[in-house]
């Protein structure tokens, strides 16, 4: 039998990459718009948008045209000196979101990084030593290093890696009394996902982050809000956090930033991001201007575009439409979440069903073994994503025959 240019790919991979992601047999090699192809020129669409990075889908043309510009006129000069980019960023998002500072790095796992060390700098200026205790929720997922995996409210991502970083609690989504009954003079931060992504798409109710955000204010712990994943218009706000008029005194932000390109954000309210002076922290790559002029040109258009209103409208159908699948598949325990970030719960391990959706052309996720996890760029058409649901229903169907 010929060998495939896949097999080839996967074959020399093997060969050479570590196997911390498991075996991989589908080799992407081009984009565009919502479609990718693989390397047997196979196309297929993305309903997982590169785990919520391709908000805009694969290669925008207005995030092409920034990174080709930019890159025939300053790829890297470090933060040593003034970047034209950054700076231009760091303005648009202050200027759309509650913050008033900026720091950038290169990866939702270093925003939270930066999160938990401003939290815990913030604490020691103003209070002095001892206070610095961070509370997180379980289920929750917040990155792979140290600090990150530390806050991380699940088991499976802690095998192997302990001792963690020591004085993080965990406290149920939700119950606002245990998060209450665990804060003490020691706590100087809580940090949380207005939807938890890897942990299943669970959204925070309004009355929760009105609650957590008033204890905060009463106790002065610093509030993070982790919107690596659901954040930059995926919940059908640029905010999660805008939906309920709820804001956290620092903001995470990664995935969707630069149309594809990797960078990481922190936000920063005063007088928290005051006490990152000189010297405190620093990302060599963060904020270079390759990502940066990416960053302006995708942040643009989500604006313009109003793509956080697009992505409500369409999520609020396609859950509808989920919801009345679930009244013919018994198998369909649950459908939840925001906007164009969906998972739908199942009886059963959906491993089984993702290689038939793959096999018709359609590219889905999971988020924890029951979870059925769509992301699709929120360019999406309201046809081609009720196509999916199609075919899903069709899956079902033959399953329970």
């Amino acid at each position: 039998m010929m060998t495939t240019k896949t097999q080839t790919i996967q074959s020399q991979a093997e060969l050479y990459l570590m196997g911390n992601y498991g075996k991989r047999d589908l080799a992407l090699v081009r984009g565009e718009g919502i479609f990718v192809w693989d390397a047997d020129g196979r196309r297929y669409i993305d309903c997982l948008s590169g785990l919520g990075v391709n908000n805009l889908g694969h290669c925008h043309p207005r995030v092409v045209e920034a990174v080709k510009r930019q890159v025939e006129t300053l790829i890297h000069v470090s933060n040593l000196y003034l970047i034209e980019p950054q700076v231009e960023l760091a303005r648009l998002l202050v200027e759309h979101s509650p913050a008033d500072r900026v720091f950038f790095c290169n990866s939702g796992t270093e925003a939270v990084e930066a999160a938990l060390k401003c939290a815990r700098k913030y604490s020691y200026c103003t209070y002095g030593p001892g206070r610095h205790r961070i509370l997180a929720l379980k289920n929750s997922f917040h990155g792979r290093t140290m600090g990150a995996l530390s806050a991380t409210g699940q088991a499976k991502y802690h095998e192997g890696f302990q001792p963690l970083i020591p004085d993080v609690g965990h406290v149920t989504r939700g119950d606002f009394a245990a998060l209450r009954d665990a804060v003490d003079e020691t706590v100087c931060a809580v940090i949380l996902e207005p939807v938890q992504g890897e942990g299943g798409v669970y959204p925070c109710d309004e009355a929760y982050l009105r609650q957590v955000r008033a204890l905060c204010d009463e106790r002065d712990i610093v509030l993070i809000f982790d919107e690596v994943q659901c954040g930059l218009g995926r919940t059908g706000h640029l905010f999660a956090g805008d939906e309920f008029g709820v804001r956290p005194d620092l903001i995470c932000l990664a995935k969707g930033l630069a149309g594809g390109v990797p960078i990481g954000a922190m936000l920063a309210v005063e007088p928290v991001a005051a006490t990152l002076t000189a010297g405190s922290h620093a990302a060599t790559f963060g904020g270079n201007p390759l990502s940066c002029a990416a960053g302006v040109a995708a942040f643009s258009v989500t604006v313009e575009e109003n793509l956080p209103q697009r992505s409500k409208a369409l999520g609020a159908k396609f859950r509808a439409a989920l919801d009345t699948l679930r009244v013919q598949f018994p198998c369909i325990q649950e459908v939840r979440g925001r906007g164009l970030m969906v998972g739908v719960e199942m009886d059963f391990p959906v491993a089984e069903i993702l290689p038939s959706l793959r096999e018709a052309g359609y590219l889905c996720g999971q988020a924890g073994p029951q979870v059925l996890r769509f992301l699709p760029p929120l360019i999406i058409e309201e046809a081609v994503l009720f196509e999916v649901l199609g075919r899903l229903e069709a899956i079902l169907a033959k399953r329970e025959n």
